[in-house]
This record gives C-alpha cells, structure tokens and sequence, in this order.
C-alpha cells in the first residue's frame, strides 16, 4: 500500500540527490535497501572488550561527577548488571571526584539492576567489591540503614 502511495505522488517516488560531481536519480525502493544496510550494521564487542572500555572510562583521571552520572547512566540503559570490574572502577572515580553519595547511589542502581535475581548476584558483587568498599571507607546502604523507609509508620493493626 505504501509502495502505491508513492508512486501516486511524483515527487515522493524518486529522491534526487545532488553532488558537485553529478546529479543521481535514485528510487525509494533502492534507498530503503541501503539505509538497511548502514542500520544493520553496529558495534558488537565481546565481553572483555566491553568491559576494558567502561573501566577506561572511570579510570580517567580529569573525569567529573557529570561523566561518571552518564557512564552509570548509559550501563543502566543497557540489558545487564555491569561487572564489579566496571563498578569498582565507577566507585574509585567517585571517590577521586569526593562524592561519596554518588558512590550509594551506584551502590543501590547496581541492586536494583540485580532485579528477581538479587539473592544470587547481589551477595557475589559484595563479596567481590568489599576489598574497594574497605578501601575507600563507603558503606553499603543497608549499613546506613537506607534499605529501610525513614518515615514510615508501623502498621497500625500491628500495634497490639
């Protein structure tokens, strides 16, 4: 229907393109098979690979809060919970950068990243992050007692 429609419309059923070399005529069948192409085509990096590059980019040294909020950012966007490697290095970034709440909220994104799976890849990413949690001196959340709503009331038909 679509292919109907533009052949219906003569401008639409044939994109001219000008270049200082030559003048092209080019039909909109052929070009929705090239811009197929270029999407096609994308950036797959193995796990190691993925993993160098986002700890490169924490280990910088003239990095801000700004880039270590969108490095986070970009690794939350994404369907995975990022390696201790990866959240070491973000949790050294900030701690170069003294924000030491950045660091329990990249603690706490990194939980909530674990989602039904937390019994089993929460207790591994402590386990393998307490030696930097040791030696920065940050607390896990549930150590500040941030795993508990601060204003919450008790159950009223709890009471007695």
């Amino acid at each position: 229907m679509l292919r109907f429609a533009l052949r219906t419309v003569p401008r639409l059923s044939a994109i001219r393109t000008a270049t200082r070399a030559q003048q092209t005529v080019m039909s909109v069948g052929s070009l929705r098979m090239q811009q197929q192409v270029r999407l096609m085509s994308s950036e797959n990096l193995a796990d190691a690979e993925f993993d160098a590059r986002y700890e490169a980019f924490f280990n910088r040294p003239d990095i801000d809060g700004w880039e270590i909020r969108k490095g986070m950012s970009d690794l939350v966007q994404m369907d995975l919970v990022p390696d201790p490697i990866i959240v070491a290095a973000a949790l050294r970034a900030c701690r170069r950068v003294n924000d030491y709440a950045l660091t329990t909220r990249i603690l706490e994104i990194v939980k909530i990243k674990c989602a039904d799976q937390v019994n089993e890849i929460w207790p591994y990413m402590i386990q393998e992050l307490k030696p930097t949690l040791d030696e920065l001196g940050i607390l896990l959340p549930e150590e500040m007692g941030y795993d508990q709503p601060e204003l919450a009331l008790p159950n009223p038909y709890d009471i007695h």
